[in-house]
C-alpha cells in the first residue's frame, strides 16, 4: 500500500523548502517532498541526499511538457527580469501537488515561500494570486511566514499548531541560517533556486529557440543548454565545450539530427538540429563541419602546418558521410552565439503583440 502522509511539500532543494518541512516534522507531522523537474530546473539526483542529510522523503515529478507549453504560450502573469515565469510556475506546481493529495492520504500542501523575499512571486499580492489561481485556499500552508500572514484554514482546523510556526519576512537570510544551525544542517544550499530561466545567457538561448521553432520540445530546451550554442539564421548548431558536453550531446541526438565529429583529432561533438525553417542543405552541413573542426586545436594546427583539409564525419541515423573541410571560425554562414541583449527587445515585442490582440 502507498504510505500515507499528513502533508505534501513543494521541495526545490533550496534552504527555504527544506526548513519548511523540518518545522512541520518538529510537530510530529509526516511530510512528503514533491520535487518537480523541467528542462529548466530540478535536481533529482539529490533525492538520496535529502533523505540522509535532512531526513526528508521525496518523490520526483516531471512536468516538462506542461511547463514548455506554458513557456511557449506565454505565462499569464508575465516574465521576471529574464524569462522566469515565477508566478505561473508556482501556480502550476501547486495545482499538480493538489491533485496528488488523495493518492497520498494528505490533508494539506506546504510551500517554503517567505513574504517579501522575492520581488516577483513573494509579494503579498502575488502570494494571494498564487493561492487563489491554484485553487488551494483551504489547503496551503507557508510555515516560514505563517505568523506574518492571516491564519489559514489548515491552522484553523488544527492540522498544525500555529504557535509553532514562524513569521519570517523580507529579503534577509539571517533567520533561515539561524534555523538551519538549530536543526544541525551541515550543508547549506545556495540561496539561488537553480532555475536557468532567471539567467541572462540561458534566456538568450531559449528565445532564439522559440523564434526558430513554433513548438519546441523539452528535448530541444535540454539541447539548448548543452555546450556552445551557435546559430546562422534558422540553422542551429550545439557544440561541446568539454568532454562532459560531448558525452551529453551523444545522448541527446534525435531523429533528423546530424551528428558532427572531427575524425582523427580530439575535439567537440556537435549536433546540427533542424528547425521550422532551418533544414540544412549539403552545403550547410559542410559549413557547420568546418566550423566545428575549427574548435579542435590539433585539427586546426594540422591544417596550418600541412595545408591539408581535415575529415569530419556527419552522421544522420544510419547514414554516415565523411567530409573533407578546412577548419574555420569564419564561414559563409557566419555562426554566432545568442546575446542577452536580444532578451529585452523580444519581451517588449511579445508584450506589444499581446496588448494588440
Amino acid at each position: 500500500m502507498t504510505k500515507r502522509y499528513d502533508g505534501l511539500a513543494l521541495l526545490s532543494g533550496g534552504l527555504d523548502s527544506l526548513l519548511a518541512i523540518k518545522v512541520l516534522q518538529d510537530q510530529g507531522l509526516d511530510i512528503l517532498g514533491l520535487h518537480f523537474t523541467t528542462p529548466f530546473f530540478g535536481k533529482p539526483w539529490l533525492q538520496d541526499e535529502w533523505l540522509s542529510e535532512y531526513g526528508i522523503e521525496s518523490i520526483n515529478i516531471d512536468i516538462s511538457k506542461d511547463y514548455v507549453r506554458m513557456m511557449v504560450d506565454g505565462p499569464a502573469h508575465g516574465f521576471g527580469k529574464w524569462l522566469n515565469p515565477c508566478v505561473d510556475c508556482k501556480i502550476m506546481m501547486l495545482r499538480k501537488a493538489a491533485a496528488l493529495l488523495d493518492e497520498h492520504g494528505a490533508k494539506f500542501l506546504v510551500s517554503g515561500e517567505v513574504i517579501g523575499q522575492r520581488p516577483m512571486s513573494q509579494r503579498r499580492d502575488a502570494l494571494s494570486t498564487i493561492l487563489n489561481e491554484a485553487g488551494v485556499q483551504d489547503r496551503l500552508l507557508r510555515p516560514l511566514c505563517a505568523k506574518s500572514m492571516k491564519e489559514t484554514v489548515v491552522e484553523k482546523e488544527g492540522l498544525v499548531d500555529r504557535e509553532r510556526l514562524l513569521g519570517f519576512k523580507g529579503r534577509s537570510r539571517k533567520p533561515q541560517l539561524e534555523l538551519a544551525e538549530h536543526y544541525g544542517f551541515t550543508k547549506i544550499p545556495s540561496p539561488a533556486g537553480g532555475c536557468v530561466l532567471a539567467e541572462s545567457e540561458s534566456s538568450a538561448r531559449f528565445i532564439r529557440l522559440m523564434q526558430a521553432k513554433a513548438l519546441p520540445t523539452p528535448a530541444d530546451f535540454r539541447l539548448s543548454q548543452t555546450g556552445r550554442q551557435c546559430w546562422a539564421g534558422p540553422l542551429w548548431l550545439a557544440m561541446g565545450r568539454k568532454k562532459a558536453d560531448n558525452n551529453r550531446l551523444e545522448k541527446l541526438v534525435g531523429d533528423g539530427d546530424i551528428l558532427l565529429r572531427t575524425v582523427g583529432f580530439p575535439g567537440p561533438v556537435a549536433i546540427l538540429r533542424p528547425t521550422d525553417d532551418g533544414h540544412p542543405s549539403a552545403e550547410d552541413v559542410r559549413d557547420a563541419a568546418a566550423f566545428t573542426a575549427s574548435y579542435s586545436t590539433k585539427a586546426r594546427r594540422h591544417f596550418e602546418e600541412t595545408g591539408e583539409p581535415v575529415t569530419v564525419s556527419a552522421a544522420s541515423g544510419d547514414h554516415v558521410e565523411e567530409l573533407r573541410v578546412i577548419p574555420s571560425r569564419v564561414t559563409p554562414l557566419g555562426w554566432a552565439e545568442p546575446s542577452p541583449d536580444e532578451v529585452k527587445p523580444w519581451k517588449d515585442e511579445r508584450k506589444q503583440a499581446e496588448e494588440a490582440q
